[in-house]
């Protein structure tokens, strides 16, 4: 097995590295992460950025449909909840987070 090593190191010896090598292996990093920031990271934020801004705007009377899909008007906004009139004397509670969307008015009337 003595051979195989001799073999591997006289094949290191005869072959020249190149003089920028090792600065091509940081630009090819540096390009893979603005890649993944602009791909991936910069729309996760604006995503996030933009549904912080609707549970920031709720209010009482807002038409809104849940991540489950129920559809209901808010009656209370707290802190942290809202309180959704879903039919006549049927009012739930929910977290803020868990509102997807504002409907337009009537929307709840017209279905």
């Amino acid at each position: 097995m003595g051979f195989f090593i001799a073999e591997a190191m006289a094949q290191a010896d005869g072959v020249a590295a190149a003089p920028n090598a090792g600065y091509l292996n940081f630009v090819l990093l540096g390009g893979l992460f603005l890649f993944m920031y602009f791909v991936i990271i910069r729309p996760q934020r604006k995503r996030t950025k933009d549904h912080q801004s609707l549970v920031d705007s709720l209010s009482k009377g807002d038409e809104v449909v849940l991540t489950s899909g129920m559809l209901g008007k808010i009656v209370e906004v707290d802190e942290a909840y809202v309180t959704i009139n879903a039919t006549n004397n049927v009012d739930l509670k929910f977290q803020k987070v868990a509102v997807h969307a504002v409907l337009p008015k009537g929307t709840i009337k017209a279905l």
